[in-house]
Formats: C-alpha cells, sequence, structure tokens
C-alpha cells in the first residue's frame, strides 16, 4: 500500500517518543521511504540511531547537519505526507506562529505535504487556553481555501494513563496501528472520499430464553474488512455490528445490535443518507415465536420450538434508499451459489451481490478466507480464494468504480479539518 512513497516522521520532545519508533518500524516495513525529523529535546528522549536503524536513512537534528542546508525545502515538497508524532505543547506553539527556527519548524513552514498532527502532552497543558488556540489557529490557517495536498489534520489526543504520577486524561498520543491507519488514509486518496457507505456485519441472536439464542456462524470478519477497506478508500463509513469478538477497524462510527429487528431499525436509521450499503451482516432468518420469561428447564425428549420469519432487512430497504445509492447485498449459499444470488439481486431490486459458498473448504464463515464471485449487473466476476481483507479491497475496488460513474455528492461537513475518531 505504501510502497514508493515519501514520508517525513517528525518528532519532537515528549515521552511519547518511543512510540514513533514503532511508526517509523511500520512505515518502512510496508514500502515507504521514511525521513525521520527529531527536534533537539526530541533527541534527549531517544537516539537518533534508533531511527537510523529502523528506517534505513539518516536522521536529521539539526538545520546545521553536513550537506542537509536546504533539505528542510526538498523534503517539504517531496514528501506524501509529514507526520508529527508525538506534537508537544511547545512544538504547536511554534508551529502556530509560523517560527522556524529548527528543521522541523522550518520544514512545516515549507512543506507542500499535508500533515498529521498527533499531539502528546500532559491533560493539564492540553487544555490550557493557549494550546486550544494554537491548534485550532493550525488547523485554520492549514484548510481555510487549501486543497487536499495541503490540509493539516489533527489526530488525538487520546484520554488514557499518562506519565508516572499524572494519572489519566486527554493528553495521551493515539496508539501507533491508529496512525498508521490515518497515514495509509491520506497517502491513499481514495476514490470513496466524501461517500456515506454503511456496512452491516456479523450474526443476529433471536432469543429463545432469557439464556439461550438461536444464531448462526457468522464471525463479522468480511463485514469488518469491508468496513475497513471502505474507511481507507475515503469513505465516512457506518459499521452495524451484530455479536463478535472483533475489534472494530479504526475511524468507523460503530453501532451494536442483537437482533434482526435492531438491525432493521440500525439500517432503516442511517440508510436514507448513505452513498452505499454492504449488507454483509447474516441476520437470523427465523426466531422463536415467543421468547421465554424464565429458563427453560431440561427434560427427557424432544422439545419443540415454533419459529416464525424475521424481517427482510434487505428486501425492505427500498423504502429507505436516497437516489443514487449503490446497494450491494451477500449471499452465502451451499452448493453453486451464483443462480440463487442472481434471483435475490432481482428480487431485491441490488446492484451488485457477492456470491458463495458456505461449504467450500477455506471460504465459509469460520475462516480468514474466502472465495466470492461479485455479480453486478451483466458482469460476473469469479475471484480466486484470497484472504478476507484482500477479498474486501476488490470488492471496494467496483464499488468506487461504479460510484465513480454517478453524481459527486455534497460533503457534510468538508469545512470540518479533523479526522474522525
Amino acid at each position: 500500500m505504501l510502497a514508493g512513497r515519501r514520508v517525513v516522521l517528525g518528532v519532537s520532545g515528549g515521552i511519547a517518543s518511543y512510540k514513533a519508533c514503532a511508526i517509523a518500524r511500520r512505515l518502512t516495513e510496508d514500502g515507504a521511504a521514511v525521513d525521520v525529523v527529531m527536534t533537539a529535546s526530541a533527541a534527549e528522549f531517544i537516539g537518533p540511531v534508533t531511527f537510523e536503524a529502523l528506517t534505513g536513512r539518516p536522521v536529521v537534528t539539526s538545520l546545521w547537519d553536513r550537506g542537509r542546508a536546504l533539505d528542510h525545502v526538498r523534503l517539504g515538497r517531496e514528501a506524501d505526507l509529514i507526520i508529527v508524532a508525538p506534537a508537544t505543547a511547545q512544538l504547536i506553539a511554534r508551529m502556530a506562529q509560523g517560527l522556524a527556527d529548527d528543521f522541523l519548524s522550518t520544514l512545516l513552514v515549507a512543506r507542500r505535504a499535508p500533515v498529521l498532527l498527533c499531539p502528546a502532552m500532559n491533560d493539564a497543558m492540553w487544555a490550557h487556553d493557549a494550546t486550544q488556540a494554537n491548534t485550532a489557529l493550525i488547523l485554520r490557517r492549514g484548510n481555510d481555501g487549501a486543497d487536499d495536498a495541503g490540509r493539516v489534520h489533527v489526530l488525538g489526543p487520546d484520554t488514557g494513563p499518562l506519565a508516572r504520577g499524572e494519572g489519566e486524561g486527554p493528553g495521551r498520543m493515539v496508539e501507533p496501528e491508529v496512525i498508521l491507519e490515518h497515514a495509509a488514509r491520506l497517502l491513499r486518496k481514495g476514490p470513496l472520499a466524501g461517500r456515506a457507505v454503511v456496512v452491516t456485519a456479523g450474526p443476529t441472536r433471536e432469543p429463545i430464553d432469557p439464556v439461550r439464542v438461536l444464531t448462526n456462524r457468522s464471525s463479522g470478519r468480511m463485514g469488518y474488512a469491508l468496513a475497513r477497506a471502505a474507511w481507507l478508500a475515503g469513505a465516512d463509513v457506518t459499521l452495524i455490528t451484530g455479536p463478535t469478538t472483533l475489534i472494530p477497524p479504526v475511524g468507523c462510527t460503530v453501532r451494536r445490535i442483537e437482533t434482526t429487528e435492531d438491525l432493521q431499525a440500525a439500517v432503516s436509521a442511517v440508510l436514507p443518507a448513505a452513498d452505499v450499503l454492504l449488507m454483509a451482516a447474516a441476520p437470523a432468518d427465523y426466531r422463536p415465536s415467543s421468547a421465554g420469561a424464565t429458563k427453560m428447564v431440561r427434560e427427557a425428549g424432544p422439545v419443540k420450538i415454533t419459529l416464525e420469519p424475521t424481517a427482510d432487512v434487505l428486501g425492505s430497504t427500498a423504502y429507505w434508499r436516497k437516489g443514487g445509492a449503490l446497494m450491494v447485498g451477500f449471499a452465502l449459499e451451499t452448493g453453486d451459489p451464483v443462480p440463487r444470488a442472481q434471483e435475490k439481486m432481482l428480487k431485491k431490486q441490488l446492484d451488485m451481490i457477492i456470491a458463495n459458498d458456505a461449504t467450500e473448504p477455506g471460504a465459509g464463515p469460520d475462516v480468514t478466507t474466502n472465495r466470492v464471485t461479485i455479480i453486478s449487473r451483466g458482469k460476473t466476476e469469479a475471484l480466486p480464494l484470497l484472504s478476507k481483507d484482500e477479498v474486501a479491497e476488490r470488492i471496494i475496488a467496483k464499488v468506487a468504480e461504479e460510484m465513480s460513474r454517478r453524481p459527486e455528492p455534497q460533503v457534510v461537513g468538508a469545512g470540518l479539518p479533523r479526522i474522525p475518531e
């Protein structure tokens, strides 16, 4: 994903400096060329040689490093992205005032690349009026009239444990994994930017009594992979998820549901504003006609439970779709799934459907791989066995291709520079 991209990692002097090592390592492993620029105070926390070992490139610590006199201009122009992590209160103040008294601050003045600013400091320092005003000034100055290439994005800070003895509060730098996901999103300049995408994932559970439920084997992996791929492609993603053990993807708005009725209510609430629906959830098709108020006592002999159909969530979306929205369904079948999927696509008025066979080795609900057939109007593409992340990327690429033929949306909140958390 990051092969051949140029990233400048600015490190200022705070206890969170050690986390920048993980960022440098991961960016390099993913194929990016990483130039680390350290302030003098950052070098008091961690040595430049550490970053040189991680990136395989020289580290800049001073404007007066031999042969680096004009590198602040070159790096500022050639970088695809500048990450400042951690960004201390001092660095934010200097950036707000346009000071250029060391390599990092000078590069930030000379830059043309977007900036991902990751604050980290004591909670009282973050809450101080000066820090808040400086951050607001950076955002306003960095985004008023700027195109996407030159925008400033502030990520965090998180609330959590601070330096020893300081307790918990807002000021903790967001974790490297989260920073890397946001960096990937910015570097991809995604084709779904400005689009609202709704993804459903996981099973539903229908109560038999207060202890037992009727459910299915869906893990939610495919839906979670789709949500991540859509977010990395620039979309504003709402993930509606049934019960799973998975950690939600970075950047998505998450709504948790339990029953098929909950799923229908959640989808109907967000779909009128959605440009795309990816209905990857596996809702129960039946539920007990009446759920017991107390636990059913175990007895000898068979037990009969009367089932009734649940709501057809995907079929009922026709009432809530906005004009031009793209509807994508999923058909998990046994045997050849394509004919049944094509029938479902027509019946439920879908633009695209993803079909797969639940009995095929490596393609069922309990594994990390899948082999699917993407069916759209007039086109059928059978994919090989891939990881679910790769399948998700292929599906999102198809969605983006189709959406490129549809009118551009009016981006709600386009003037708001903060990255959604």
